[in-house]
């Protein structure tokens, strides 16, 4: 994955087809708090190493080169994982996310009735935000499970706002940890990563969940919703896949087709949206099992104007249905920006395409066998419309 630089093309193509701004709707839960218009204007400053963008709270990784590290062979990929989130950089950009973290904030404020005299186990506590926000709210206790070396800090952090004797932190990784008790009444974790499944920690959730939890206990967010569109994006498209044409004089085309397999996170501008926006998955965490993570979807993406397409565009809901009211937040390009963006897969193709024609077809999502962090995307595509005829299978690996 790769930092995209956030451009747009006004021009018309060579087909004359108008790049024509979308009046797209912002979406918006009933119950967004207005402290969320909190000025984002500095977001993302902190995020770009190299062409990575690998900085999350609780979904991130970054392998270091293991031929600099002393005394490291026989660490794994899980290892440096959990090690990626002793940084504080990481913790710092997710606590900054100012749709992510207030909204689990209003989630438990504006419904302290759940968590009143409740045990609650926060699973990938990182700094432990979330457990002190139930520990405020009247949780009669909290267990902050944390793998990283972040767990100390925590400890600490717990300590200086005087909730020792409510929150325990405990450093390990719930599938080796036991709690100090039998059953749990709330699991709360923020477990999303990129294109909502990537680095796996959701099966980590479901684990707590069959382990830990009371019949009728509560999972914060019990919902997740994925979903797709398309966009006209040629000037990127451009500068990161025909670059590899002649580089310094040199022709490396043979490149291009490992560069494109590469999924981009970053901010899509709404006006570059050309088709409608569907649904590929709900995830109810509350009854799937961790194999319902792996699927198989299709979809239709009709045109509402007529342009170009250069890529599949996914983004993603999640929900809290327990509150009194719905909440949750949106990833998706018409929504306030947030640490996730949106995931962008680039198609080997330039799709022209008139309003109302159809681009169709099926994406496969699965762990990667060698590294389940890792997710592997098949999609298989095709298009017959006025302009254009195209029929492809692609694949894609997020790493």
């Amino acid at each position: 994955m790769g930092h995209r630089k956030n451009s747009t093309s006004n021009n018309q193509g060579s087909m004359g087809f108008p790049n024509a701004q979308y009046q797209g709707t912002k979406i918006r839960f009933q119950d967004e708090d207005e402290e969320l218009t909190t000025d984002s204007s500095k977001r993302d400053e902190s995020t770009v190493a190299g062409d990575k963008v690998m900085a999350m709270e609780d979904d991130s990784m970054c392998e270091p080169d293991v031929s600099f590290v002393d005394g490291d062979g026989d660490k794994t990929s899980a290892d440096y994982y959990f090690d990626s989130y002793s940084h504080f950089g990481i913790h710092e950009e997710m606590l900054k996310d100012v749709v992510r973290t207030k909204t689990y904030q209003n989630v438990i404020y504006q419904n302290k009735f759940l968590f009143k005299n409740k045990i609650v186990l926060d699973v990938g506590a990182g700094t432990g935000i979330l457990s002190l926000f139930c520990a405020k709210a009247g949780a009669a206790h909290v267990y902050a499970v944390e793998c990283s070396d972040m767990a100390d800090m925590a400890k600490e952090i717990v300590e200086s706002n005087g909730f020792s004797e409510v929150v325990t932190v405990l450093k390990g990784k719930i599938e080796e940890i036991e709690l100090p008790v039998a059953k749990v009444d709330i699991i709360i974790s923020e477990w999303m990563g990129y294109f909502l499944l990537y680095e796996n920690m959701l099966n980590t959730v479901l684990y707590a969940r069959d382990k830990w939890l009371v019949s009728d206990g509560i999972l914060l967010p019990d919902k997740a919703s994925l979903y797709l569109t398309a966009i006209e994006d040629a000037d990127y498209k451009e500068d990161k896949i025909e670059f590899w044409n002649n580089v310094y004089g040199f022709n490396m085309s043979c490149t291009k087709k490992q560069a494109i397999m590469e999924p981009l996170v970053d901010t899509v501008d709404q006006k570059q949206i050309v088709t409608d926006c569907q649904l590929l998955k709900i995830m109810d965490i509350s009854q799937m099992v961790s194999g319902d993570a792996s699927f198989t979807v299709p979809f239709k993406l009709v045109a509402e104007r007529d342009d170009y397409i250069h890529a599949l565009v996914a983004y993603f809901d999640v929900s809290f249905t327990k509150c009194r009211k719905l909440m949750g937040f949106s990833t998706g390009p018409r929504s306030r920006a947030t640490h996730w963006k949106q995931t962008i897969l680039y198609l080997e193709d330039v799709l022209t395409i008139c309003e109302g024609e159809v681009l169709s077809g099926n994406m496969t999502v699965a762990p990667n066998q060698k590294d389940p962090r890792d997710i592997d995307i098949m999609i298989k595509y095709a298009f017959n419309g006025q302009r254009c005829v195209v029929s492809r299978t692609q694949y894609y690996k997020m790493w």
